[in-house]
C-alpha cells in the first residue's frame, strides 16, 4: 500500500521471494521527476543522508551514479555549508560525509524507474485502499477503489487478495483502524509534537550559487532559537529556501512576509541573499510535523500476513531529513530479514527488524524535539536513561561544531551512517570529557578551511 520510497523499495526487497508483488498508489504516478499530491512535503527540502546511500547502493547497484548524472548535488559537510547552531557557527572543515539535496520528485523518479523495470512488480494506479481482507488472525488482502476512472468505473470496488500486505501509505495511514474492524488490536502511538511549521521557496540566484564556495545556508533550531531556515541546492542550479517556526508563530506563504520572517534568523546573510534572488515558485508551507512511532513489535493480538514500514510505521519531524534514509534501511531490514537462514521469518521478527531499522533516527528525532519549548505527545518524558545521556551529549553538540573528532563521530551517527556508540570512542570520549569546547567562528565562514590550516 503506497508506490512512494518505501513502498517502491519494500516492492523491490519483496520481489526475490515473491511469484508477484503489486504496489497500490492512490495518485497517477508521473511521467518523470514531478511532485506528486500524495507526498505532502515533495515540494520542500529532502537530503539523503549517507546511511540512506549505503542502504540504496545495496539495492539497486550503480544508483548514486545515476543520481550524480542526473545533477543531484552532492554537498560535502561541513566544508561545503555555512551553519549556525545555539549560537556558534560550524568551522568549514574538510567534508567528512556527504548528503544529497536534489529534489524529492527527482530521486523518487529515479527509484521508480529501477524498481518498476522488475517484471515481477506491477503498480495499480489511481486506486484507494480503503480496507483490510481477513480476520483477527491473519490479514489476506486489501479492499480497493478506483479513483481515477471514467463514467461507471470511477469509484468501482474490488478485492485484490495477498499472502502479505506491507502497510507503506504514509503518515496518514488508515491500518489501526482497518486492523481494529477485523477484531485485532491497533498499535500503541508514541507521539512528540512541537507544532514546528515551515514554508519553502525556490529561488535562483544571480550567479547560480549562494557566493563562491558556498553552496548552502542552514540555521538549527533549538530551545534557545526557535526558528530555523537555510537554503539548498537543487539539481537545476536553484536553491530551495526554507525557513520554520513553532506553533503561533507560523512562518507565511506571503511572498513579501517570507522574505520578511527570515529576519527571525540570528544573521541577515541569507534574508540579504533572497532580497538579490529571483523566486521562482511561490511559497508553500507545511505543519505536520510530529513525530509518531507506532509499536506494531509489542505484544499484542495482531494478525499475520501484515507489515508497516516508512512513515506508516514511523514518522519523523521533517526537519531532520531522515525520512528518505529510513525508508532505504528499512528495505534493506526487510530483505534481510527474509534472507535470513537461521530464523524463520515470521511476521512479528520482521516487524521488530522493520523497528530496528528505524530506532536510531527516532532515537535523534525525538531527542531533540523533545527539548523543544511546547512540545507534547505521549513520548515527552524520555524518562531516567534520556537525562542521564542528555548530559553527555550536551557536551558533545558543544564540541561539534569545532571539533574535527568531535564532529566527524557526530556527524556521522546524525546521517545513521554510524552507531549512537561511535559517540563513545575513547578518542571522542576523552575530547568530550576532558577538553573544552575549542572556539567557533564570530561570523559566518566564507571559505573552507584547508587540510592542514
Amino acid at each position: 500500500m503506497g508506490g512512494s520510497l518505501a513502498g517502491l523499495l519494500a516492492a523491490h526487497a519483496l520481489a526475490g521471494y515473491a511469484d508477484r508483488v503489486t504496489v497500490v498508489e492512490r495518485d497517477r504516478l508521473p511521467d518523470g521527476s514531478a511532485p506528486r499530491p500524495g507526498v505532502p512535503q515533495g515540494r520542500h527540502p529532502h537530503v539523503l543522508l549517507e546511511g540512506g546511500q549505503v542502504a540504496l547502493e545495496s539495492l539497486l547497484p550503480g544508483f548514486l551514479a545515476q543520481l550524480r548524472a542526473a545533477g543531484a548535488p552532492r554537498v560535502g559537510m561541513p566544508s561545503d555549508m555555512v551553519q549556525w547552531q545555539d549560537g556558534r557557527w560550524f568551522r568549514r572543515l574538510p567534508a567528512t560525509t556527504h548528503i544529497y539535496t536534489g529534489s524529492r520528485a527527482q530521486l523518487e523518479d529515479l527509484v521508480r524507474r529501477r524498481v518498476l523495470a522488475n517484471p515481477v512488480i506491477s503498480v495499480v494506479e489511481g486506486t484507494d485502499v480503503t480496507g483490510l481482507l481477513g480476520d483477527a488472525s491473519r490479514v489476506r488482502g486489501v479492499l480497493l477503489r478506483d479513483r481515477s476512472g471514467d463514467g461507471d468505473a470511477r469509484g468501482q470496488r474490488r478485492d485484490l487478495q495477498a499472502d502479505l500486505v506491507v502497510d507503506a501509505s504514509g503518515a496518514g495511514t488508515k491500518a489501526p483502524q482497518w486492523l481494529t474492524a477485523l477484531g485485532a488490536q491497533a498499535p500503541y502511538e508514541e507521539t512528540i509534537d512541537t507544532g514546528l511549521a515551515y514554508a519553502s521557496r525556490v529561488y535562483r540566484g544571480r550567479k547560480g550559487v549562494l557566493d563562491g564556495d558556498t553552496v548552502g545556508y542552514y540555521v538549527y533550531p533549538s530551545p534557545a532559537q526557535v526558528h530555523g531556515g537555510g537554503a539548498l541546492p537543487l539539481e537545476d542550479g536553484t536553491h530551495l529556501v526554507i525557513v520554520s517556526g513553532l506553533r503561533g508563530d507560523e512562518p507565511p506563504t506571503d511572498d513579501d512576509a517570507f522574505v520578511t520572517y527570515l529576519k527571525r534568523l540570528p544573521h541577515p546573510l541569507l534574508h540579504r541573499w533572497l532580497e538579490e534572488a529571483e523566486p521562482v515558485t511561490p511559497a508553500f508551507g507545511f505543519r505536520r510535523t510530529a513525530n509518531i512511532r507506532r509499536r506494531y513489535d509489542l505484544s499484542g493480538p495482531r494478525p499475520a500476513g501484515f507489515l508497516a514500514t516508512g512513515d506508516a510505521l514511523c514518522t519523523f519531524n521533517p526537519i531532520y531529513g531522515q525520512g528518505m534514509a529510513v525508508a532505504a534501511m528499512s528495505a534493506v531490514a526487510l530483505r534481510d530479514a527474509l534472507a535470513d537462514p537461521r530464523r524463520t521469518a515470521t511476521t512479528r521478527r520482521v516487524q521488530q527488524a522493520l523497528l530496528t531499522a528505524s530506532r536510531q533516527a527516532w532515537d535523534i528525532s525525538a531527542g531533540a524535539d523533545r527539548k523543544m519549548p511546547g512540545a507534547v505527545g505521549t513520548a515527552v518524558d524520555g524518562g531516567p536513561a534520556d537525562r542521564v545521556a542528555g548530559w553527555y551529549l550536551r557536551r558533545v553538540q558543544e564540541r561539534y561544531p569545532s571539533d574535527p573528532v568531535v564532529g566527524r563521530a557526530f556527524r556521522s551517527v546524525l546521517t545513521l551512517s554510524a552507531p549512537v556508540s561511535a559517540l563513545f570512542a575513547p578518542p571522542v570520549a576523552r575530547a568530550v570529557l576532558l577538553r573544552p569546547p575549542a572556539p567557533t567562528p564570530t561570523e559566518p565562514p566564507s571559505a573552507p578551511e584547508r587540510p592542514g590550516a
